[in-house]
């Protein structure tokens, strides 16, 4: 989610890749999911306190989800708060305990927890370019997970304005990380540069350059985000038409079929009006179709202090979750 946006107020899928394309096509999506946001709040007091500028999630909305069909989890958190003062220094017990207990409450209950920086390639606001001690970051996070096979390792959020050579070398060294902790067994989600849209996946350069990024376990899965207001920023609830969302999916769709991929739309969302949910259902039913190169979908957003946020789906009282959620849950479960 474009971060100048934010305002600081059940079918199980297998561990293993799904099964061939004409088995998969027409049948529920794999992973339906939710975007916990809040722990990465207040991001420009990057040590912060929590309860006053951040704050980690609700166990009991966590089970509402789950009793709504959602099987995975986007746990968006900073970097900075994890790793106080460099990319390879030691983890603050207190952040790390919050994520952890997380990933923990939510794997108990059969579902995924995402592990997901929220970052956009910058740590103190600087972009990223010690690859090195990326990958030493990583290799410190997957650590503590290596055995939980229901995590996903997101290597960061929406990665933009940078040189796509950086955005591949920065993935790879994610990849290389996590695979050196012992994490062999979990999905990890590279990210593209432009935001990482699947509509500017061809012609930001994202699919000629990512496709080249290697995984010694093939478990890659790669994370595109799509919203549908006109520029694609996620700040409208109105949307471009009631066929934009499947529109903005095709050349991705065509790129995942053609490099024989996977992929993920880690965040989308639309307004709570007739035209948006029609787009909804549409893009929705797009991914449906093309079930052997998509695992699901995961929507932007909830979590405690969201209030009024145009596309909240907090239970029990955002728009989203009284307005869309009914909507769009049969693509799923």
């Amino acid at each position: 989610m474009l971060f100048k946006s934010l305002v600081a107020a059940a079918a199980l899928v297998s561990t293993a890749f799904a099964a061939p394309s004409e088995k998969r096509q027409n049948a529920k999506l794999k992973w339906f999911g939710i975007n916990e946001s809040g722990a990465e709040f207040g991001e420009k007091n990057f040590t912060g306190v929590y309860g006053k500028e951040y704050i980690w999630y609700d166990f009991k909305t966590i089970d509402q989800f789950i009793g709504q069909g959602m099987n995975m989890f986007r746990l968006n958190f900073l970097m900075e708060r994890l790793t106080p003062n460099n990319l390879t220094d030691a983890f603050d017990p207190l952040y790390l305990g919050n994520l952890t207990q997380q990933v923990n409450y939510i794997t108990s209950k059969g579902a995924y927890a995402m592990v997901q920086p929220h970052n956009y390639g910058r740590f103190y606001g600087n972009i990223i370019t010690d690859t090195a001690g990326f990958k030493t970051w990583w290799k410190n996070v997957a650590a503590q997970y290596k055995d939980n096979e229901l995590v996903v390792f997101d290597t960061n959020n929406e990665y933009h304005d940078m040189d796509q050579k950086l955005v591949f070398d920065l993935n790879q060294a994610a990849i290389d990380g996590v695979r050196a902790a012992g994490a062999t067994k979990q999905y990890i989600t590279p990210e593209g540069n432009s935001w990482t849209g699947a509509w500017t996946w061809i012609s930001s350069g994202n699919g000629a350059s990512l496709v080249n990024l290697k995984d010694p376990q093939n478990k890659l899965v790669y994370q595109m985000h799509q919203y549908l207001d006109t520029d694609g920023s996620g700040t409208s609830v109105n949307c471009v038409s009631a066929t934009i969302f499947k529109e903005r999916l095709q050349a991705a769709t065509k790129w995942l079929k053609d490099n024989k991929k996977q992929g993920v739309i880690g965040e989308f969302a639309a307004g709570n009006n007739a035209q948006c949910i029609s787009a909804l259902k549409d893009g929705l039913s797009y991914l449906q179709q093309n079930g052997d190169v998509w695992l699901g979908a995961i929507w932007w957003a909830a979590g405690p202090w969201w209030a009024d946020y145009i596309y909240n789906m907090e239970p029990e009282k955002g728009v989203a979750w009284t307005g869309i959620l009914p909507q769009i849950k049969s693509y799923f479960v």
